[in-house]
């Protein structure tokens, strides 16, 4: 590893040992020793000639690269001058997408810090697990999301400061009060290519969040590799999407890969299919990032009228593409749907099809830089037609924090997936199933045990189990089967009420749109929940 820039050496300290670490393949990815993604992505672009170009469109207004280089220095000197921000220090932002918030993820990459980005349905319960384990010290916060924030603040010792900044176009809040009067000249931190500046967290299957670390030079891979050589992104791309920006994916698809070639980035606080309809139709959006659950509403706004042929890459990842809504996109707009499949882990997508080269019901070939293959419990790999885990390699890898279970997810020095694939005779990659009891529904990773620990918290609840149920829009759904108490009678206004507790208590996304009241849950003898049982139900 390079000399690290970071005073602050937690994230370091706690990275896996490097003997645990899987492969890096980073042949053609060539980056100096000092290297800061942000400045990168910003006054490097002005120093290129795009200073004139859109870079944000957001909230009303649009930006260009030089006003964006200009307002990331004006709030990294705020963050370091009046904030105390040093290098290595964590910074959580929450918020939803807006220009707003990718300027403070900038001015804090900037400055050195290691950011954590949160979405805004979480909870002041789920924020503490992220400050807690992450240890983080400074966290910047849309004003219109701040009590969640606050109430995680309150009986931490970790979290000190909470700034507020204005997530609308006003810049009417602290953060943006103090760096209103700051050079917009800023002394990039000269950070390491492989400093942390990145923590992304995953729930996994349990609920406890992992956390995964990328460096500097992580955030330009993605872009050099998938978003140049399958992408091809141009200076006059639009780009528009769906995922949080506190998602890798979205991070990606709606920041780093527009303001890396120069192109511009819409951003969204609703992303809902209507909302996106619009921004493609105003903007002319020639780049899409969502899931199919919104490709198939587009579809059917097309048969209504809507104007989508600006749009020449329609990118879906996050649940499984179904190949009647690919076949459905090519027959309508002439151009592929690019399937494609990622992690939190390797920072963005790894395989994918390609514009020339794609077919349904299929993921695709591997990014180049990365290698895959179908392992079988062995870890040898599987003869093609075959099921078994997923295995990949390439210039990104997995690092959890703690090398928490680093040795499920990186054996060999390949990065190993919680899903089944198979390959076929040439070559090409298909999803067969999930390996574990993530629910994904929507694009979104859902840990049945953390919405159960929500029922659980409610009067009217004695056992609960959750699992996910097949759905045509939404790939998947999240069902509970719940045991009710002594005296408690099922009725819909009680599944409303579970509906709403759990709301309440996590994010919202993650509660269960079906509700099932039953006498008694499937079990072992020795009293386990078999959830199994319950899916077979399902099949």
């Amino acid at each position: 590893m390079n000399v690290s820039a970071h005073v602050d050496t937690f994230a370091k300290d706690n990275l896996p040992p490097v003997s645990d670490w899987p492969d890096l393949l980073l042949d053609g990815f060539d980056y100096p020793q000092q290297l800061n993604a942000a400045y990168e992505l910003t006054d490097a672009m002005v120093a290129k000639g795009f200073g004139d170009h859109t870079a944000l469109i957001g909230n009303g207004r649009r930006r260009t690269y030089k006003e964006l280089a200009d307002w990331t220095n004006r709030l990294a000197n705020a963050l370091v001058e009046d904030l105390g921000v040093k290098p290595g220090n964590r910074v959580l932002i929450r918020s939803a997408n807006n220009p707003a918030m990718v300027a403070c993820w900038l001015a804090a990459t900037k400055a050195g810090a290691v950011v954590v980005n949160t979405m805004p349905m979480l909870r002041a319960g789920e924020l503490k697990k992220y400050v807690e384990k992450a240890q983080i010290t400074h966290a910047l916060c849309d004003t219109r999301l701040m009590d969640e924030m606050i109430a995680c603040a309150k009986g931490g010792d970790t979290l000190k400061t909470v700034v507020g900044f204005d997530g609308t176009a006003n810049h009417d809040a602290e953060l943006d009060r103090l760096a209103l009067n700051k050079s917009v000249q800023f002394d990039t931190v000269q950070t390491a290519q492989d400093d942390v500046a990145l923590i992304g967290f995953t729930s996994g299957s349990t609920g406890n969040p992992k956390a995964t670390m990328h460096f500097h030079r992580d955030l330009l891979i993605i872009a050099d590799g998938y978003a140049k050589e399958v992408l091809n992104v141009q200076p006059e791309d639009v780009f528009v999407g769906s995922p949080p920006l506190a998602f890798t994916f979205g991070l990606g698809g709606l920041a780093i890969f527009p303001l890396r070639f120069g192109a511009t980035a819409t951003l969204l606080e609703n992303a809902a299919p209507p909302q996106m309809i619009e921004i493609i139709e105003t903007y002319k959006a020639s780049v899409c990032f969502t899931a199919p659950t919104a490709y198939r509403a587009m579809l059917r706004a097309m048969d209504e009228g809507a104007d989508l042929s600006s749009l020449r890459a329609a990118v879906s990842a996050g649940e499984t593409l179904p190949g009647p809504v690919y076949d459905e996109w090519q027959q309508k707009t002439g151009k592929p749907m690019l399937d494609g499949i990622g992690a939190t882990e390797m920072l963005h997508i790894f395989i994918t099809n390609r514009f020339e080269d794609h077919r349904p019901a299929c993921t695709g070939k591997p990014v180049a830089g990365y290698e895959a293959k179908v392992i079988g419990k062995d870890g040898a790999e599987l003869p093609r037609g075959e099921i078994g885990r997923l295995a990949m390699r390439g210039p990104t890898g997995c690092r959890y924090m703690f090398g928490e279970r680093q040795g499920e997810y990186v054996q060999d020095g390949w990065n190993i997936s919680g899903d089944a694939f198979v390959q076929d005779a040439d070559g090409y990659f298909h999803f067969a199933a999930r390996n574990d009891d993530v629910i994904l529904s929507s694009g979104y990773n859902i840990a049945g045990p953390e919405v159960e620990a929500a029922l659980l918290s409610h009067e009217a609840v004695a056992e609960c189990a959750v699992i996910g149920a097949p759905d045509e829009e939404r790939g998947s759904i999240v069902q509970a089967h719940v045991v009710l108490g002594a005296g408690e009678v099922p009725s819909d206004a009680l599944v409303k009420r579970l509906q709403d507790h759990v709301k309440a208590t996590i994010a919202p996304f993650k509660y269960p749109r079906s509700v099932v009241f039953t006498k008694a849950l499937p079990k072992t003898e020795s009293g386990k929940i078999q959830r199994f049982k319950l899916k077979e139900n399902q099949a």
